[in-house]
């Protein structure tokens, strides 16, 4: 075959294809490779046609054949692209890119738009492959061909955001290089946009700066953008909130960071972040409730906000409001567990102060817990303060090898440690080895002299350790007292300092008002809430107890509160008001049903009710859970007789008898 022979039969070819008649295309290809087997056109054909009569490894074949030949020559290449493009090709992705990136190398210097197609088809194709960084290098090379060009402002912004839309799902999985490609074209396409900035300039502004708070590294380019932004639209609360919340979160609490706080309070009254921020300013400034009331109300309003739940925490901690500062912590943990990954510092404080919470509810099922949130502290085992918490938690639960193992391998390991000596004065004050215990806390105080709960507890070893230290005024009272400083609102310090004016230093005047300052910073607290009734009752001041009752009354729920129901049950049986009385003693009842002086106090009410058949069963039931009770039998005996039961009368008044012979009043009966 002639070289004339071979180029009519590769125009023959190049025909049959062009009528789509394949098979004959492939005879005439053939016939040329067997006149010259490294015809590069004749490959190419064979690949076009083989493609066509769906025959792709026959046409794979022969493309690369051809690329062999003439390795930068472009129909074997684009052949190549548009064969592994068909939808019946499968696992060719990786294929395909490395065509595309040869294309875009052949048309680089020459075809400048199909220079530009095949680069937004690689593109689109790493998208669907989630190489996101590939996708940025890409399209930024796409970006630079069109500044050479020297394309116009408003195509360069919308290719800078058509970047930002590709790469808007890569802070998932953020690679460093990926996410500052991306953050560059936020910056190009702000740099590019309108010099009258309109809505889309700032929603562009916006998701700048919610994926600049992703990066935890990026803090002075957030606050620039914030800045930024609020020098274009002044009126916006949008990127002040952004910065205060970074704030919160990054635990900077300066003094920029609190005039961030006011000026966005100033312009929206309503702002979750401005609020949250005037509780940690509260909190800082040891306003603790006004702290809880302000941390409340803004994680209401924003309530993804992990630190900001453990500033709330802390603040309830700091008025011992212990189970309400537990679920604070369980909030912030579950705040943390987000696609962008835990935040390792809050969460190990998170567990800490959930522990700490635990501690001081100080039950074995609290204990127990402790324990678990403990465990669940990166590297705790390495911090001794976390080691010393263990200690407590498990003396609460009872486990006392286990919190005297550590506590004598912190005394050895740490000695200067308050934690470690106060752990063992725990100890020993459970042991009731007073003296040890006095030791202890002393040494603990020495080392940590502002800690109110080291001086309660030396002030209760004072107490229980003889009559001495008890009445001792530099022993007790003394540390009662710096503890009650030390922490207004630890109620416990103030119930102590009661019983110390009442049972030593004969004050009632002064032990009632320490008993309603413990009440009325825990109204849980039945002893001080007994006490500053009683001790009014004794001073005469019947308005005093009343109100505390009064208080107590309406805030419990059915089933609670049995002392105040009781205390005021009897003060309206004494006082002549027996309705009162009946309702408030049921009450007391409903709380413990088995108390057999509030039945008999009941039995009276309804007496002087005139109500005779229900104080009859209030009676008998008295009696029934406590037949110690003679008054009640009595009472019961009288009610019959007056009911016109004589023989049951009879009966139970000689019942009586057998009991206590010279009972007067059966006698009588």
């Amino acid at each position: 075959m002639s070289n004339k022979e071979v180029k009519a039969a590769l125009k023959s070819a190049r025909d049959a294809i062009r009528n789509k008649e394949y098979k004959e295309a492939l005879k005439h290809c053939k016939a040329v490779l067997k006149q010259e087997k490294n015809n590069y056109n004749a490959w190419v054909f064979i690949g076009l046609a083989a493609a066509e009569l769906e025959q792709p490894d026959q046409a794979k074949g022969a493309y690369k054949k051809a690329i062999e030949l003439e390795p930068n020559q472009l129909l074997a290449w684009q052949g190549l692209a548009n064969l592994y493009e068909k939808p019946n090709q499968i696992d060719v992705k990786g294929d395909l890119a490395d065509v595309y990136q040869k294309l875009l190398e052949l048309y680089e210097s020459g075809d400048k738009q199909k220079w530009c197609d095949v680069c937004n088809k690689l593109v689109e194709l790493y998208h669907q492959e989630k190489k996101y960084l590939e996708v940025a290098e890409t399209w930024q090379k796409l970006i630079r061909m069109k500044q050479e060009e020297g394309a116009e402002k408003a195509e360069l912004h919308q290719l800078w955001k058509k970047m930002i839309q590709l790469l808007k799902d890569s802070t998932r999985n953020q690679d460093n290089k990926t996410g500052q490609l991306l953050l560059t074209a936020f910056e190009h396409a702000l740099q590019s946009a309108d010099t009258v900035p309109g809505e889309d300039n700032q929603n562009l502004y916006k998701d700048f700066i919610q994926c600049l708070s992703k990066f935890p590294h990026e803090v002075a380019r957030l606050e620039k953008a914030c800045h930024d932004m609020m020098a274009l639209y002044p009126t916006m609360s949008y990127p002040l909130e952004v910065l205060c919340l970074h704030f919160v979160q990054s635990g900077t609490l300066s003094e920029k960071a609190m005039h961030c706080f006011s000026r966005l309070l100033e312009m929206d009254t309503n702002s979750g972040p401005g609020i949250i921020g005037f509780g940690i300013k509260c909190l800082k400034e040891n306003k603790y409730k006004e702290a809880v009331k302000s941390l409340t109300e803004g994680l209401q309003k924003t309530n993804q906000c992990p630190a900001a739940w453990l500033y709330l925490a802390e603040a309830q901690m700091k008025i011992h409001e212990h189970r309400n500062a537990v679920l604070s912590c369980n909030q912030a943990l579950e705040a943390l567990v987000t696609p962008e990954g835990p935040n390792l510092r809050w969460k190990n404080l998170a567990f800490q102060l959930k522990a700490e919470t635990l501690i001081k509810i100080a039950d074995a099922d609290a204990a127990e817990e402790a324990i678990k949130a403990l465990e669940q502290i990166v590297d705790g085992r390495s911090d001794p303060v976390v080691s010393a918490l263990m200690g407590q938690a498990y003396l609460n639960k009872g486990l006392m090898d286990q919190a005297s193992k550590i506590s004598q391998e912190l005394l050895l390991s740490h000695p200067d440690l308050a934690e470690a000596h106060a752990l063992e004065g725990f100890i020993h004050y459970s042991q009731k080895n007073y003296e040890q215990a006095e030791k202890s806390f002393l040494n603990a105080i020495e080392r940590k002299a502002g800690t109110a709960e080291y001086h309660q507890y030396l002030g209760l070893t004072y107490w229980f350790m003889s009559d001495e230290t008890k009445k001792d005024k530099g022993k007790a009272l003394t540390q009662f007292l710096k503890a009650a400083k030390l922490d207004s609102y630890l109620g416990s310090a103030f119930c102590y300092l009661g019983n110390y004016y009442r049972d030593i230093a004969g004050d009632k005047s002064r032990a009632c008002g320490c008993y309603k300052k413990a009440f009325e910073l825990d109204e849980t607290d039945e002893e001080s809430g007994t006490a500053a009734v009683n001790l009014s009752v004794e001073l005469g001041d019947m308005d005093t107890a009343l109100s505390i009752l009064n208080e107590v009354t309406e805030k419990a729920r059915p089933g609670t509160a049995k002392w105040a129901w009781l205390h005021r049950g009897l003060h309206y049986l004494r006082t002549g008001q027996p309705s009162q009385a009946v309702a408030d003693l049921q009450a007391a009842l409903r709380a413990d049903p088995k108390d057999s002086n509030c039945w008999e106090s009941l039995g009276e009410a309804y007496l002087n009710r005139g109500s005779y058949s229900t104080a009859l069963k209030s009676f008998r039931k008295a009696s029934e859970l406590n037949p110690g009770l003679v008054y009640s039998i009595y009472r019961a005996a009288a009610l019959e007789q007056i009911l016109g039961k004589y023989e049951n009368a009879i009966a139970t008044y000689q019942q009586i008898l057998k009991k206590t012979e010279d009972y007067v009043p059966a006698l009588k009966g």
